[in-house]
């Protein structure tokens, strides 16, 4: 094992990572994120630690930690105000009056109409908050919502949002007014138009300037959405207590007394430019993150054992060239700093084959492919019984870990699954099948396997939880123990619930 001094090592990582991300980011600028995050991971002088004298990974992730997950832990979201109009959440708003919907025909380009009597993307509306009163509105096809003043229509053909684009929304109950920072309500027209001409303050009656206002989804609820909902104070003392309370050395010494001798750890990209990460984001993660190898010194050698390269792209939203390149450019630069740290690659989520990333020249060592095992999330097993559930299991998921270790290449890695399905009235001893169903088929993966997460508000979610409690048999499962209790921890570079601002 090697180890590496924080000197030029991290100034260099990241001017290697900003480089080549450049070459893309005009196209796919999500790539950026990812591509800058690693830099302060290496530079921080963990020793490296190859997989091999010991047993398969068997981890578990820090999910809703160091990358904030609102269905991980809600109630840190609890004192927003206005918390279901967070940054992403996408509105539709019907005229009291008229009995239409306002819309942005053909996704944006000219003046906004209210003439649609149903919904559907033309009428969907992405919320920039800019405070807990003021807002911009970004239509289908990406431009801002945009106003120059009394008088003027509203248009949808502002390329970025400055003043012109930002409107405050006046709320009672589901009913809304829209007014101009200079006072003026906007209003629905006979003419089906858009207009900042309203006379007076209106009431919440049926008149020109109230309209109804329909959520769609508000499902984004990440670090973004809780820096910029608290404001930096507020946010800075809630994240502050979360990243010193949520996981502690005590998880940890739980989790490795019952066999897991690895932790997944997703970390934002703002980690490369802690302590001062741009607005609104929150400083203090690489310090959360040093508390992980910290607590993990009571093992006989806490080390880094890989760099996760991305978390779960989409396969409807990311070609395959662009991911493979992006996966070698990684790959290339991580073997600059390490010859023995493991690369890890994860498979398209959705409609997508992972031998794809086994037909692709993307590594010639120790490598190892990602795979996301989840029985949800897809109405294939909306009408699965317990016992189909666990013979999917058995059959197809094991089917496909052993073809892929007798694949030329890459290591197997299930890194995230988790004990719970759509099995409504499940049992405990049903959950305990299908638990040790996952075990034992997913300790044949050549490389290991993560639970998602260690603790989560949905009970069969946590592991902690089901450990506690009886529904997942670990202890079964585990007879390929490590010889020495080694802590080894594996970095996932992720971005999550940042797509409003892309």
């Amino acid at each position: 094992m090697s180890c590496y001094p924080a000197t030029d090592f991290g100034l260099n990582f990241v001017l290697n990572f900003i480089s080549i991300s450049m070459e893309i980011v005009s196209r796919y600028r999500w790539v950026f994120a990812f591509l800058v995050c690693c830099c302060a991971l290496f530079s921080r002088a963990y020793s490296v630690k190859k997989l091999s004298g010991m047993s398969k990974v068997r981890g578990v992730n820090l999910g809703g930690w160091l990358v904030v997950e609102g269905w991980i832990k809600p109630s840190l979201f609890d004192g927003i105000p206005n918390e279901d109009m967070l940054d992403g959440t996408q509105v539709q708003f019907k005229s009291t009056l008229l009995q239409k919907y306002i819309s942005a025909a053909n996704g944006g380009g000219t003046n906004v109409t209210v003439d649609r009597d149903v919904p559907s993307s033309w009428e969907t509306f992405k919320l920039w908050r800019v405070s807990d009163t003021k807002f911009q509105f970004r239509s289908n096809g990406g431009q801002f919502l945009s106003c120059d003043g009394q008088g003027d229509s509203v248009s949808a053909t502002a390329e970025s949002p400055t003043m012109t684009e930002t409107f405050y929304i006046e709320i009672n109950r589901h009913k809304v007014h829209i007014r101009l920072l200079s006072g003026i309500y906007v209003q629905a027209t006979s003419a089906n138009q858009l207009t900042a001409d309203y006379q007076g303050v209106p009431g919440w009656d049926s008149n020109g300037a109230t309209f109804e206002m329909t959520i769609v989804t508000n499902n984004l609820h990440g670090d973004y959405q809780l820096a910029n909902g608290y404001g930096h104070d507020k946010a800075k003392e809630i994240l502050m207590k979360h990243r010193r309370s949520f996981v502690t050395r005590e998880d940890i010494r739980f989790v490795a007394e019952h066999g897991i001798n690895t932790l997944r750890i997703p970390v934002g990209w703002w980690i490369s430019l802690d302590p001062n990460p741009p607005a609104p984001f929150i400083g203090g993660t690489l310090e959360a993150l040093d508390n992980a190898f910290s607590w993990a010194q009571y093992a006989n050698h806490p080390a880094l054992l890989g760099i996760e390269l991305l978390n779960e792209p989409s396969a409807s939203a990311v070609p395959i060239g662009v991911l493979i390149s992006y996966y070698l450019k990684g790959y290339q630069i991580v073997r600059k700093y390490s010859s023995t740290a493991y690369v890890i690659f994860c498979q398209r989520i959705g409609n997508a084959d992972p031998l794809e990333l086994y037909q692709a020249n993307i590594g010639v060592s120790n490598t190892v492919v990602d795979l996301h095992y989840y029985n949800l999330f897809d109405n294939f097993y909306n009408n699965m019984s317990a016992m189909d559930n666990i013979q999917f299991i058995y059959k197809s998921r094991l089917t496909q870990v052993q073809a892929l270790n007798n694949a030329n290449g890459h290591l197997v890695f299930i890194g995230e699954w988790v004990n719970e399905w759509n099995v409504k009235t499940a049992s405990q001893a049903e959950y305990q099948d299908f638990g040790k169903a996952q075990l034992k088929v997913y300790d044949e993966a050549s490389f290991g396997w993560s639970y998602w997460t260690v603790k989560n508000a949905r009970n069969h979610w946590n592991f902690e939880w089901n450990i506690l409690n009886n529904f997942l048999p670990l202890e079964s499962s585990s007879s390929k123990r490590s010889p020495r209790n080694v802590m080894l921890l594996t970095l996932v570079c992720g971005c999550f619930y940042l797509y409003h601002i892309l």
